[in-house]
């Protein structure tokens, strides 16, 4: 197990160092000046050139490659001694550090926070921004993953064990319909029939986050009924596929020479099922599943845009917007590192859900 994790782990960095480059270089070779997008165009060349130096836009490119590698990795090479070196600080003052041990006068190497660096619109750390908008994505993608699971499990049982069916062509029917229609179509149709059309029956809003601001000044309160909307919206396409799944999966795992000998045996056909059949049955839905989390954790751009749920996705689109480099390129890091370790999990699962699957 734990030389199972090691490898994998070491996969995970090595990834996760590619998704560094890559991100690196697409957002240095793409048009658009950071320093113009903050001064504005008719800014004058001084103003520009003091910005790109600030913010180290001024120096070679494989320089800044080698910067921003000593910025997000937690093992860094610092310079004590030279101050002006805008990676290294942040306000002024040295982040949080730990030194391991000196490599010459002038540098050390340090274990540290990941530093993300700041927006280039609000100076915000770019860490302080995705935490505020993560946990509203993470609720909205467990709520839908919740709701496909439970559903999409029982539905795709139903199909199998009535098959050929009137409920199993009209579940096959919406599945299909499901899995074709795209999330922003839905977020739309959705948004205009429950909480416009229907908005007296539902008492849904069109549009609202996690937490709603009181139109008689009181703060803040928490609105959980925005969430409706976009988690089932989110949940669709999921349900669909593990019906899909289940259904297709199950049937398969039932003419097996086990199950056949587990009816020999007398066992009901409830026990059949849920002791043996569902279980070796679920493999393919947690992959689809574990798929579709990660995509979902990492942030749900049109439905979160769509209903204005304050998530990454938001987050992502708005810096798109403003050519904000550093949110953008720290919200993919964060997505990618996200997705290594759903994928880890997901193979303990595996070798839970099958024991003929060895960590090794």
């Amino acid at each position: 197990m734990l030389r199972f994790l090691l490898k994998r782990l070491f996969y995970g960095l090595l990834v996760v160092f590619g998704v560094i480059t890559l991100v690196f270089v697409l957002f240095n070779i793409l048009p658009g000046d950071p320093a113009r997008m903050m001064l504005g165009q008719r800014a004058d060349m001084a103003s520009v050139e003091a910005i790109n130096k600030d913010l180290g836009r001024d120096k070679p490119l494989v320089t800044q490659y080698f910067n921003f590698l000593n910025d997000v990795l937690p093992l860094s090479v610092h310079n004590f001694v030279d101050k002006n070196n805008y990676w290294y600080l942040d306000n002024n003052k040295y982040s949080p550090y730990v030194k391991l041990f000196r490599v010459s006068n002038k540098f050390v190497v340090v274990l540290k926070k990941p530093y993300l660096r700041r927006s280039y619109q609000n100076k915000r750390k770019v860490t302080e921004i995705l935490s505020e908008a993560f946990p509203k994505t993470a609720l909205l993608a467990v709520v839908a993953i919740s709701f496909a699971l439970f559903f999409g499990i029982i539905i795709g049982v139903f199909c199998a064990l009535n098959r050929n069916g009137v409920f199993d062509k009209v579940a096959i029917v919406f599945s299909v319909l499901g899995m074709s229609l795209p999330s922003f179509f839905v977020a739309i149709l959705f948004a205009w029939i429950f909480a416009f059309v229907l908005a007296d029956y539902t008492g849904l809003n069109m549009f609202g986050s996690l937490y709603t601001v009181s139109d008689f000044g009181e703060g803040q309160y928490l609105s959980l009924k925005n969430l409706i909307l976009p988690a089932l919206t989110l949940g669709i396409r999921p349900l669909a596929i593990v019906v899909e799944l289940t259904r297709s999966s199950l049937l398969d795992v039932m003419s097996q020479d086990y199950i056949r000998t587990a009816k020999a045996k007398g066992l009901s056909k409830y026990k059949i099922i849920t002791r043996h059949a569902l279980k070796n049955a679920l493999n393919p839905v947690v992959t689809a599943i574990s798929g579709w989390f990660a995509s979902l954790l990492a942030g749900a751009v049109f439905v979160e845009y769509v209903f204005d749920w304050k998530g990454v996705g938001v987050v992502i689109v708005r810096a798109l917007e403003k050519y904000d480099f550093p949110v953008i390129m720290g919200a993919l890091l964060f997505i990618s590192i996200i997705l290594i370790c759903i994928n880890i999990l997901v193979d303990i699962i595996y070798a839970y859900l099958d024991p003929r699957i060895k960590l090794t």
